[in-house]
Formats: C-alpha cells, structure tokens, sequence
C-alpha cells in the first residue's frame, strides 16, 4: 500500500511560511506586527526615541569638540526580536517543508517504512502553518481585544484572560473545528495521527529542566495525592460498576482509565479484564468526553482562585485524566511559561508509575468475580503496554544531574546566588516606593513578607521568595506597573543556559503542535462512544476527583516548592 499522496500541498505551505519569513525580514509586514506585538512596539517605540536622543547628544558633543559624530548602535528592542525569532523560524520551517514538497512531486514511493515516513510530513506541515497562524496572529489579536474591550469599560474583566484564549486553547479549538466541520485531507491524515509523538516528546525533553530538589519535594507530594486519588477512584468505578450491574470487563477497563492515565491505562489494562471492542471504546469515549470539559474548566476555575503555578499542576496532574488533556490545561493556564506545565507533568508521570500496581489489583480482581477468566501473562501485559515516554524522561532526567547539558547549578539563578549582580539589575528607587504602596494588597503574610524583602534587598534572594511573588503578581487588583516589576525581578533572577533556553523553546512549539494535533482527534463520533451506564459513573467519579483534588491541593499544598 502507497500512503505518499501526490499533492502540492506541503509545497505550498512551505512557500507561504517562507514568504511570511522573508516579509519579517524586510521589515514589510512591520505596520501588521504593530498591531499584533502591542506591547513590544511601545518597547520598541521607546528604544528608539532613547537611541535618537542619544545620538543627538553625541553629535552635539563631536561637534564641540571638532570631532567626527560617532554611529550609535540602536540596540534591538524586544518587537525587533520577535520579528527575528519568527524570519529565522519561518526559513528553518519553510525551508524544509518546501523541500519536501519538490520531493514528493518529483519521487515515485514504493510501500516500505520511507514511503509512510514521507506521508507524515504534509500533515505536520498542515499543524505547523495552524500553529503559526495562532501563536502569532491570533493569540495577540485576542490579548489585545480583550484588553481594549476592558479599557472601553464595555466589560470590567479581560474576557480573554477570563476564558484563556492563548494559543494553547484557541490551537485546539481550530483543531476540532478543522476535524468535525472542514474535515482533514487525506494527504494530511497521517501526519496528524503523529501528533501525539509531539506530546511524548516534549514530556521527554521536560526532564531536561528539573532540578533534584525540585523533582524530590514535587516527587513526595505527588505519590501522595497520586496514591490517594488513584487507588480512590478505581475502588469507588469497580464498586459503582457492581451496583449498576455493568459488566466486569467493562467496570474493569473503566476503572483504569478514569483512575490512572487515561487512554494509555485503558489500552493496557484491556487484556487483563478480557475486555471487548466496544467497551474499550466506552471507555475512550468517557475519558475523551469528560477531559475536554476539564482542558477548558480547569484553567478558569485555577485563575478564579489565583492558584500558584505548583498549585494549579498538582490539581492539573491529579484531576485531568488523560496526559495530553493534563498538558493542555496546564498550558492553557500559564501558556507564557512552562512551570505550571513541569509540576503537572510530574503528577501526570507518578500517576502513570501507579499502572503496574492497578494492572496487578484488577487482574486479581477480574478472576474473583468473573467465572469464565482466563490466565493472563501479567508481564508481558505490563513491559508491553507501559508507555515508553515515562522511562525517556528519567533518562533525561538523569543526564541533566550529571550537568551533559548545563552546569548543575544553572538553576539557581544570578540574582539567587548573589555574586553575579549587575547594578542596572537592581530594583530603581522609584520601583521600589511603587511596590511598597502595593504591601497593603497583599494577601498572606508569607506574601507580604515576601515583598518587603524584595524592596529591602532590591532583589529577590530565594525560590520561595520568587514564587510566592508569582502569586502575588497575579492579585487582580494590584497595579499593572508593580506587576511589571515584579515579572522583571522574577526573569532577571534566572539564567538559564542557553542549551536549556533552547530547550524551554522547542519544548513550548512541540507541546503547541501536539495539541493542536489533538483537537484534529477530538471528534462528534468519538465524544459519542460513550456509552449510557459507562457515562454516569466516569462523570461521577470524574466529578469527585475533579472537586476533592482541588479541596486538597488549596487546602494543604503550598504555593511554591
């Protein structure tokens, strides 16, 4: 069987994408940008009013003193480098999807793994231009529409803060609009059922970025919750299942996949309880069903309740069922930064480490209550089914420790160290007399504390301290201008190496990429699957998970590590 479709397509993507390059390049689309990158033109805007006058005042002084006036280097403002960041994306991506566009046009595939490697390309072509249109257009048009309709006072809140539409919730919408209403082209299809190798992978390069202090604490309290919610939600499916007298393979593969992982639990946990077809289906229907509405909930009702990103990712990595849904609300949540995305994707992880044990508890559980089961090799139903990604993650993990990709101590930061700081760096007077008339704002003691530290050092000196003022950056009645300092002495206390940056960056486009891919799976027919007795009791249990994780994680886990 041939899967290459001969289309030009990818050629065409990779022309557009290299057009909108090259106008980046030239300055051409600068008007457009404008519009878009709001805030980065003021920024813009102002270094270059800085650099005039600075000009001037050297000329003036060259020509008193008889001297050649000297060329002044504007330094690039942050608008000059997003519009370079996307030149430079833009010619690696268009590039090479033009050249495989030619390739396909021009090569006659013969069946064989090249020729299915070869189909997928036009369909991540097909999720790159998307995720393109969204990141930069789309996202910041929204950002600014909901600031300028807050600003209008037609509305008092930031109806696109309110219902988080970034580029992680608005991918996936386009996604699913693109799947159930347009339909994805046959020569697309391939490449899009890819996707999910986008999120495996980020999870993998998510190992990168954790330090061993960070993993331990967020390890402990993980297994912790994890282990609570967990074993609780499969022992309250098998004891619904038995009262609504649904079936034991079907109570079994559903109780798996509303209590540990999701699809990757439910595959595995199939061959024990001798599960069929359709309730495999029930069962992936329920999960899809119930974590789409979480992917969307979950965030608004994290920002209602000002949750810290340790917070939010703890009830993200607890509550949401399946790891793709756990990764998009976490970046749906705080889709500018990955720390809510790490501390999700740790409980994400520890839950799927629970599958070995909840494979062993349901066969055992299967052969006492249904006569007609038959032996099952256990071990080649776990070493078979268990998601590789977890062990690509340790691995990564541990290379990081032994500092193959950055010095082992990169994680602290300039600012936390303290014997790297540049005295522009520091907090201004004027910053500080602001920050002190927002103290009466804060909410906790700790925060309050937390702030007045920052004035009194002009820096921030610790993890906790960075955190807690995380939190406090995102109190909606504090000052924008105090929530700029803050952000600013948050970014100024990390240095990161550049291998890590580079890897924050990829990680941020691949987890982009997966989840758009993941809406084009998301579909009317599937959402149907599930089934009338399997629905109630996922939504139920689902429903208690949801609610009893959030009481939890507010109650007793702390807002930083």
């Amino acid at each position: 069987m041939i899967y290459t479709h001969k289309s030009p397509a990818l050629l065409i993507i990779g022309l557009l994408i290299l057009l909108w390059g090259g106008l980046n390049h030239l300055g051409m689309v600068d008007t457009l940008q404008s519009s878009l990158q709001q805030s980065a033109f003021k920024d813009h805007v102002s270094v270059k009013e800085k650099h005039e006058a600075e000009s001037r005042v050297a000329a003036e002084l060259a020509q008193a003193q008889k001297k050649p006036a000297p060329t002044l280097r504007m330094p690039k403002s942050k608008f000059d480098q997003e519009k370079a960041f996307q030149a430079k994306l833009s010619f690696i991506f268009g590039g090479f999807f033009t050249l495989a566009g030619l390739f396909i046009l021009a090569w006659s595939p013969k069946p064989g793994h090249l020729d299915y490697i070869v189909s997928t390309i036009p369909g991540v072509g097909f999720i790159m231009i998307i995720a393109l249109m969204v990141r930069w257009g789309l996202d910041p048009l929204f950002a600014n529409w909901g600031k300028a309709v807050k600003d209008s006072g037609a509305l008092s809140w930031d109806f696109a803060k309110i219902f988080n539409l970034n580029y992680v919730v608005l991918g996936i919408l386009i996604g699913i609009f693109v799947v159930n209403v347009l339909r994805i082209p046959a020569w697309a299809a391939n490449g899009v059922r890819l996707s999910r190798l986008f999120l495996k992978t980020g999870v993998i390069l998510l190992g990168t970025l954790y330090s061993a202090a960070e993993l331990a604490q967020l390890g402990a309290l993980s297994v912790v919750l994890i282990g609570i919610f967990v074993l609780g939600s499969v022992g309250i499916v098998l004891f619904m299942g038995r009262r609504m007298k649904s079936s034991n393979s079907m109570t079994g593969v559903l109780s798996a996949g509303m209590g540990v992982c999701g699809v990757s639990a439910t595959v595995a946990s199939a061959p024990v309880v001798q599960a069929k077809a359709a309730e495999i289906a029930y069962t992936i229907g329920t999960i899809l069903a119930w974590g789409v509405m979480c992917m969307f909930i979950f965030p608004t009702v994290g920002h209602l309740f000002h949750m810290t990103p340790v917070q939010f990712g703890a009830w993200a990595g607890t509550g949401i069922l399946n790891s793709a849904q756990v990764a998009g609300a976490a970046l749906a949540f705080d889709p500018e930064g990955i720390e809510t995305l790490k501390v999700a994707e740790i409980f994400n992880i520890t839950r799927v480490l629970f599958l070995p044990i909840i494979v062993l508890w349901l066969a055992a559980w299967y052969v006492k209550h249904e006569e007609s089961a038959t032996q099952v090799d256990l071990v080649h139903v776990l070493v078979s089914k268990f998601p590789i990604f977890v062990l690509g993650f340790i691995l990564m993990f541990a290379l990081s420790s032994l500092g193959i990709f950055a010095p082992a101590d990169h994680y602290q930061g300039k600012f936390f160290s303290g014997d790297k700081i540049k005295e522009e760096k520091l907090l201004k007077p004027k910053q500080a007399r602001l920050l002190e008339s927002e103290l009466p704002k804060m909410r906790t003691p700790e925060e309050k504390k937390a702030l007045s530290d920052l004035i009194a050092n002009r820096k921030l000196t610790s993890r906790d301290q960075d955190n807690l003022l995380k939190a406090a950056a995102k109190i909606p009645q504090l000052d924008g201008a105090a929530r700029g300092v803050l952000e600013n002495a948050s970014k100024a206390a990390w240095h990161d190496s550049p291998v890590i940056k580079a890897y924050r960056d990829w990680i941020a486009w691949l987890f982009a990429l997966g989840l758009i891919g993941l809406g084009m799976q998301i579909t009317g027919h599937a959402l149907r699957q599930a089934g009338g007795t399997p629905l109630v009791i996922g939504s139920v249990v689902g429903l208690i998970k949801a609610v009893g994780s959030l009481i939890v994680v507010l109650l007793f886990v702390s807002k930083t590590v």
